[in-house]
Parts: structure tokens; C-alpha cells; sequence
């Protein structure tokens, strides 16, 4: 029986920087003018960050469309559209924190269930305490009696979001090998953006040419999508799924934190305890351990 690490600093600080800037989606949702539906804000998100992506790919390499194939990357972009839709919408009905907390919170449960059942490969000792303390402090907040309210279908169209994550994570790992990471991510989120064209072409669009459309749809597209999404495939090649997506869980911990500094949603103390358990979860994780093979 021997001893390997796998740990990779800079794996772990790819995700994380990832998931602040997911963190932020949720409140330039709810700062988006009234006629933006979680719909189109999700399409667009995706047109506009696969856009941007594919012209940093190409400029890199021209060929990297044909290298990877369309269909082989069909199903990732799949999840990655369904995770769109039901993370908009979800956090439209049942708040900023909360549907981003039950959206990233859930991811790692899935993850974990993939590797075992899919894969036949449990997650290690150190995931599992890691996940179990930082979703814990997920469903604590949950519980808090802060002004937040719990919408049910919300709830489980933000569960939705979490098991589309955790399968495109595992979608786009795969692809990753032998492959840039900024190519496969462009192709993923470019075919993700044909999917949801049929919103954009049904959907009232005139507030994206105001102001304040036009901030948040930049926002969205280049810098929690295009730059994030880089990160995150960067940081994929390097660590495992399971402990990509429980270190996403800075997603809700940063987008908590916005919604109180910005949208002046309110925490009680066991609010903030169940924030200090995610951040525990995280802090965690971070810290190397080595870990047993059975070969």
C-alpha cells in the first residue's frame, strides 16, 4: 500500500478565484433591470462568455474547433445550458444566497455520488469531511431566520443547477485531456449558447441596450464566464472533480456575502455560523494531506 499526493496549490487557487467570480452572478441578477427573465440572462451569458472564449481560443489555435469535435463536446455543453436555466430561475424565486447556496451546496453531494456509483471510486476521507462540514453550513443557512424566504420550487430548481454542475464537471475533465483548457471551454459553452438561441430569439432584449443591461451582461459574459470558466478548466486538469466542486462552495460563500454588503439581505448568528462552516469546509480542503492507493 503506498502514499501519493496529488495536491496542486495552484489547481485549488484556480477554482477558488473561479467561484468568487461565479459568486458574483447571482446579485447582477437581481441588480438587472425588470424585464431581464432568468431566461435570457442565462443565454446571454452563455453567448456572450462563449463568444469571448472561442476568440482567445482561436487566436491561440485556429484548428481547435476540429481537434476536439462538436459531438464529443455536445453533452457538456448540454449540462452547462440546463445549469443556466435552472440556476436563473431558481434564484429568482427563492433569492440570491439561498439558490446559490442550494445550487453549490448540492454539487459536491453529486460529485461524490458520480465517483462512487458512476466510477466505482469513493472520494477520499479528507473530501468527505471537508464536504460534509461545508454543506452542512449550507443547510444551516438555509435554517436561519434572517429575512431571506424559502421558495420550494426554487429549491429544487437550484438542486437542478447543482447535479447539471457536477455532470459537466466530470463532462469537460475528460475532455481536458491532451487539450488546452481554454479550447475545451470555448466549444463547451459555445454549443451551450446554441441551445438556449431559442430563448434570445423570443425574448424581449430591449433592456440589454440600456446602461445598466449593458454593464451586467459584460459582467456576466466575459468576467463570470469567460475568465472564470478559463480558471475553472485550468484548475480541473489539476485536481479531481469531487474536490473541484466542493471548493466551488466559495461560490454561495461569496455570493452570501454580496447579497448582505449589497442587496442588504440580513443574517442572524446562526447565519454566520453556518457561513464560518463553509469557510472552514474550504480552509480544509486546502490543506494537503496524503492519501492512501490500494495499489
Amino acid at each position: 500500500m503506498g502514499i501519493k499526493n496529488n495536491f496542486s496549490y495552484s489547481g485549488q487557487l484556480f477554482i477558488l478565484l473561479a467561484a468568487v467570480l461565479w459568486g458574483t452572478t447571482g446579485t447582477s441578477q437581481a441588480l438587472a433591470p425588470a424585464a431581464g427573465t432568468p431566461q435570457s440572462i442565462g443565454a446571454l451569458r452563455l453567448l456572450v462568455g462563449g463568444l469571448g472564449l472561442a476568440l482567445y481560443a482561436l487566436s491561440k489555435n485556429p484548428n481547435m474547433f476540429r481537434q476536439i469535435g462538436f459531438m464529443s463536446a455536445l453533452p457538456a455543453g448540454f449540462f452547462v445550458a440546463s445549469y443556466q436555466i435552472f440556476f436563473f430561475w431558481g434564484v429568482s424565486l427563492t433569492g440570491v444566497a439561498v439558490g446559490t447556496m442550494v445550487a453549490i451546496g448540492s454539487a459536491p453531494v453529486f460529485a461524490g455520488l458520480i465517483d462512487t456509483v458512476w466510477f466505482r471510486k469513493p472520494p477520499p476521507i479528507s473530501w468527505l469531511i471537508s464536504t460534509l462540514l461545508a454543506v452542512s453550513g449550507c443547510l444551516i443557512l438555509l435554517g436561519f431566520s434572517g429575512s431571506i424566504q424559502i421558495e420550494p420550487v426554487g429549491i429544487l430548481l437550484a438542486a437542478g443547477a447543482g447535479l447539471s454542475y457536477a455532470l459537466y464537471s466530470f463532462l469537460m475533465k475528460k475532455l481536458l485531456i491532451g487539450r488546452a483548457p481554454e479550447s475545451v471551454a470555448a466549444l463547451v459553452f459555445c454549443i451551450g449558447a446554441l441551445f438556449l438561441l431559442p430563448v434570445l430569439f423570443t425574448a424581449d432584449l430591449t433592456w440589454v441596450w440600456t446602461v445598466q443591461g449593458m454593464i451586467m451582461v459584460i459582467h456576466l459574459g466575459l468576467l463570470a464566464t469567460s475568465l472564470s470558466y478559463y480558471l475553472f478548466c485550468r484548475g480541473l486538469e489539476k485536481i479531481p472533480v469531487s474536490t473541484v466542486v466542493t471548493l466551488s462552495l466559495a461560490e454561495p460563500f461569496t455570493a452570501t456575502i454580496l447579497g448582505i454588503i449589497v442587496l442588504h439581505e440580513t443574517l442572524d448568528v446562526t447565519g454566520w455560523i453556518g457561513l464560518a462552516m463553509i469557510l472552514s469546509g474550504l480552509v480544509l480542503l486546502g490543506v494537503p494531506m496524503p492519501q492512501r492507493s490500494l495499489r
